[in-house]
């Protein structure tokens, strides 16, 4: 089936909202700017996105789908646990390294959406709490539940503090040391306590 071109327009605009959003942040991007880069009617802005708010949440979906869909095809990789947990942190070096690098989205959101009654707010929750869900999954294969979430809630700490540190310019050394981190938690929990 063919996208129609609304449904395309409106992606674009998504694409085009994310980019900006990314390097300026959201507050700081004016929806006159996105209309301008997408080459869309304010017409067309509207219809698709009545509120600026709708759109911030468009496009933090389409980055966690992104996202989601490289995390489930980890998923289906017949490699044992701990490679799975250390792909994570691999996908997250090669993010670092890329010239697209901004930092997380989702952080930027929460630190400019802190209420957490805002949809916004929301929505960056349900993304960190599915990272997190995802890695405890992984781990339950090689733990007991328990554990696993507490080891969970440990990497998210783990990508998110890298994350930042990588955002200020140092992201070999804080991908790897996270990773070495990360792997020696893992190792530690599989033993029986």
């Amino acid at each position: 089936m063919t996208p129609s071109p609304v449904s395309d327009k409106r992606q674009h605009v998504v694409e085009t909202a994310y980019v900006l959003f990314k390097r300026a942040g959201f507050h700081a991007t004016g929806i006159d700017r996105i209309i301008a880069e997408a080459d869309v009617a304010k017409m067309t802005m509207y219809r698709h996105f009545p509120s600026k708010d709708e759109l911030i949440l468009e496009v933090l979906g389409y980055r966690a789908m992104r996202f989601d869909r490289q995390l489930d095809r980890l998923a289906q990789e017949g490699i044992p646990p701990e490679q799975k947990i250390g792909r994570i942190f691999d996908w997250h070096a090669r993010w670092f390294r890329s010239p697209d690098f901004h930092g997380c989205l989702f952080a930027h959101a929460l630190a400019e959406f802190g209420d957490p009654r805002h949809p916004i707010f929301k929505a960056v929750v349900r993304q960190k709490n599915g990272l997190k869900r995802r890695m405890r999954s992984i781990l339950e294969d090689m733990m007991p539940r328990g554990r696993a979430e507490s080891v969970a809630a440990t990497l998210l700490m783990l990508i998110e503090g890298a994350t930042l540190l990588a955002q200020m310019g140092q992201a070999e050394a804080a991908i790897r040391d996270a990773r070495k981190a990360a792997m020696g938690i893992v190792a530690a929990s599989r033993r029986p306590q």
